[in-house]
């Protein structure tokens, strides 16, 4: 069983990678730009402030790349939070499945430059068994999103430099990388158990935040994914056994 299931994703990853032409998407695919161009977008796999350090294959330019669908739905949320004074930022949206991939082989080597900022108290080689990194990612359907919410005016966020000194991810809000979130408790891509969705035990206002960017994502179609306060998925995705692996193209 295990191998026919195998065989039926290696298959849906090969029809799917057909589809890459150069600085085109596929059909149903949508640059969240063009959809909802409000929403900021700060785009860690494309650069160096991630898990890993480095821009990660398949990444080819930072810009969210989305189902229609998906994107059409994030421009809801986006409405009613602009409503009151707030924004959506994007930290990642579809991921190639070659993406995943580098993941995978990262978590067999000796690098461990951004252990002190996104995962101080777990082993890299665990976080597919946590559940903080999948083999298949539902952001390779292209229909998951990470992201956090952004007072209005934002402010710019701090510029993450090579070799700078890091913090670790769940330190207070004042003492970690000035991302511009508002207090979520943890940064984004935190591995760790204080970055799940109903951790109790961070602050009374990163409590309310979480909620409310949960309970608005739920609102228009989305499911939230316990472990990663920032993740979510569309419930009804138009491509649920589909692994993609186009590029995200310059453009």
């Amino acid at each position: 069983m295990k191998k026919k299931a195998c065989q039926i994703i290696g298959m849906c990853l090969l029809l799917a990678s057909s589809c890459s032409i150069a600085k085109n998407l596929p059909n149903d695919f949508v640059y969240l730009k063009n959809i909802a161009p409000s929403i900021i977008q700060d785009m860690r796999y494309a650069g160096h402030h991630n898990f890993v350090g480095r821009p990660i294959a398949g990444y080819h330019a930072a810009t969210c790349v989305l189902t229609r669908r998906t994107a059409k739905q994030l421009a809801k949320v986006q409405q009613t939070l602009n409503q009151s004074g707030y924004s959506l930022k994007v930290y990642d949206c579809y991921r190639p499945q070659r993406a995943v991939n580098d993941f995978i082989a990262w978590s067999h080597n000796n690098d461990k430059r951004m252990k002190k900022e996104f995962y101080p108290r777990v082993a890299k080689k665990d976080f597919f068994k946590l559940g903080f990194v999948a083999a298949y990612s539902g952001h390779t359907r292209g229909s998951t999103v990470d992201l956090t919410i952004v007072a209005l005016p934002a402010h710019k966020q701090a510029t993450y430099k090579n070799n700078q000194t890091l913090t670790a991810c769940f330190s207070p809000y004042i003492k970690r990388f000035k991302d511009n979130s508002i207090n979520m408790g943890t940064g984004y891509d935190c591995m760790d158990d204080q970055a799940h969705a109903r951790q109790k035990n961070i602050p009374k206002i990163a409590i309310k935040n979480r909620l409310l960017l949960r309970n608005l994502m739920k609102q228009y179609g989305f499911k939230p994914y316990n472990k990663e306060w920032w993740h979510f998925t569309l419930r009804r995705e138009p491509h649920a056994r589909t692994y993609f692996d186009f590029v995200i193209p310059k453009n």
